[in-house]
């Protein structure tokens, strides 16, 4: 299979995911790198008036995710450890994350990504390790 192919079949498999129905990113995947994006919204929000960790956490770990599973075409990737560093708040506009793979093992993959808010500011970074699975990535889990 090409690798734009398998890249485009990534982001409608991402866009298929039910908790994506909630958050409603959007999403870019090329080799080795991807970005999701998001409007952040007042339902994203805490007791403070930001958005919420989980909204990080959520980009951070998809672009990071996405960048690894952009080098591996037979089988999904599974997120084995993710750290998030929370920068600044972010309250009203877009997020945008942009994950890049740092290694590429035999099993293993290591990926880190940033957020910026709307004015190209960091407002959090993250590292992973991600699993290479025995999973197929299939039709049934909206890789198509």
């Amino acid at each position: 299979m090409a690798e734009e192919e398998h890249h485009r079949k990534l982001e409608r498999m991402y866009l298929a995911a039910p908790c994506n129905d909630y958050f409603r990113p959007r999403i870019s995947v090329s080799r080795g790198r991807a970005e999701v994006t998001l409007e952040v919204r007042e339902d994203f929000h805490h007791a403070a008036g930001a958005a919420h960790g989980t909204v990080y956490f959520k980009l951070l770990d998809d672009a990071a995710f996405f960048a690894c599973n952009s080098l591996v075409q037979d089988r999904i990737v599974l997120t084995a450890q993710f750290q998030v560093h929370l920068l600044r708040p972010v309250f009203t506009g877009e997020m945008r994350a942009v994950g890049e793979v740092v290694q590429n093992g035999a099993s293993l993959m290591v990926g880190e990504s940033r957020v910026y808010d709307a004015k190209g500011r960091e407002i959090g970074r993250g590292s992973g390790t991600f699993q290479k699975s025995r999973l197929p990535l299939t039709r049934e889990m909206g890789y198509a």
